[in-house]
């Protein structure tokens, strides 16, 4: 068994209203304005509030290269990283702080930038983590990437059970935006990228750091992965000398409802509980549209998706850290009741290029 012990957040600075947003990419492509206008609605229609970057406005009127982008993407990414780490390892529901020499394996999990050394190697010099580490550096994997990093370090801790491991995912999505690409995918990432860093700690069962943990316990059950073949082209990055530009296609909703709803009832039968049985469903969320797809495979009786939806409104899609937001939210509701919830799984879900799917069951334990 493994135990998710506690998450911790990076949080940008700079903080952006959807509205503000929407301005600034009408008065950056105000030369093409009549193009532009009529994307400009998807900023009102994408349930986002506000998001977080990691530059300050002005960064992103000016055109930059990227080498400008990927150097920023480095400094902060250590910097939230490490705040995210930091946050996790000091966690209020922990009994005590858990020492970084206790960490046994670190997943580290981005794609919004490159870094050789990867950026687990900083942030192992940055902190009294032990040199012995294992380390497990994870690129290209967009928004599917915080869900196939738990999964990683799941499968480890099973083989480990006396260890305990950190995933920590970092994007910089907004980096990414071109001040010269009037695009509909570039104008609909910048209407839904935000950035952010997250950090995740997993306690087998036979640590002894088990004992840190509260009594009632999130445990992960089983995961499963899915890569529809002859879908490359339905999402990832066009590397130009400008930095990465976003690749959205319009299929996705569409292969939410067919791939995702196929792939879930698959690993509902082989994980042996029930649609009914599940209290939360953790799905990163790509976007209203993404949401609004999965919700139509779910019973509608109940708002089993209400924690992504407000990790959306307030954070928009971070890629590969998103989904452990929507983990960390759901975690500090359960702890706030302190009860063990009538319906006792959870399924954490994310999307991602390629085009994956990947699936985790949790399920509530109380000792």
């Amino acid at each position: 068994m493994v135990f998710v012990g506690a998450v911790g957040l990076g949080i940008p600075k700079t903080n952006l209203p959807q509205e503000t947003a929407k301005r600034l990419v009408a008065n950056i492509f105000g030369h093409k304005q009549r193009r532009v206008s009529k994307l400009l609605p998807v900023f009102d229609n994408a349930l986002i509030d506000e998001r977080q970057l990691a530059a300050s406005i002005d960064w992103y009127k000016k055109k930059q290269s990227l080498k400008n982008r990927n150097d920023l993407y480095i400094k902060e990414t250590i910097r939230l990283s490490l705040e995210a780490i930091d946050a996790c390892l000091t966690n209020g529901w922990l009994k005590a702080p858990m020492p970084y020499e206790a960490i046994d394996l670190i997943v580290f999990v981005s794609s919004t930038g490159i870094a050789t050394p990867s950026i687990d190697s900083y942030l192992i010099n940055e902190r009294p983590f032990k040199e012995q580490i294992v380390r497990m550096p994870l690129w290209g994997l967009g928004c599917g990437g915080g869900a196939i990093g738990l999964s990683r370090a799941f499968e480890w801790l099973e083989k480990h059970q006396d260890k305990t491991a950190l995933v920590v995912c970092t994007e910089l999505c907004s980096l990414t935006f071109q001040q010269d690409d009037d695009s509909s995918s570039n104008i609909v990432g910048a209407a839904l990228f935000g950035d952010g860093a997250a950090c995740t700690l997993l306690v087998g069962e036979t640590s002894p750091y088990v004992e840190l943990l509260p009594k009632q316990k999130l445990s992960i059950m089983k995961r499963s992965s899915f890569l529809k073949k002859g879908t490359l082209d339905i999402m990832g990055w066009n590397v130009t000398n400008s930095g990465f530009e976003v690749i959205f296609s319009k299929k996705i909703p569409n292969l939410v409802q067919s791939i995702w709803n196929d792939h879930l009832q698959q690993f509902l039968q082989e994980a042996s509980f029930k649609l009914e049985e599940i209290h939360s469903f953790l799905a990163h969320p790509g976007g209203r549209k993404v949401l609004e797809q999965m919700g139509k495979a779910l019973p509608q009786d109940c708002d089993l998706l209400a924690h992504s939806y407000a990790v959306l409104k307030h954070h928009g899609n971070m890629s590969s850290a998103t989904v452990l937001y929507v983990l960390k939210r759901y975690l500090e509701k359960m702890y706030e009741k302190e009860e063990t919830p009538h319906k006792p799984y959870a399924v954490l879900s994310a999307l991602g290029p390629g085009f994956c799917s990947e699936l985790i069951a949790m399920r509530w334990n109380r000792t």
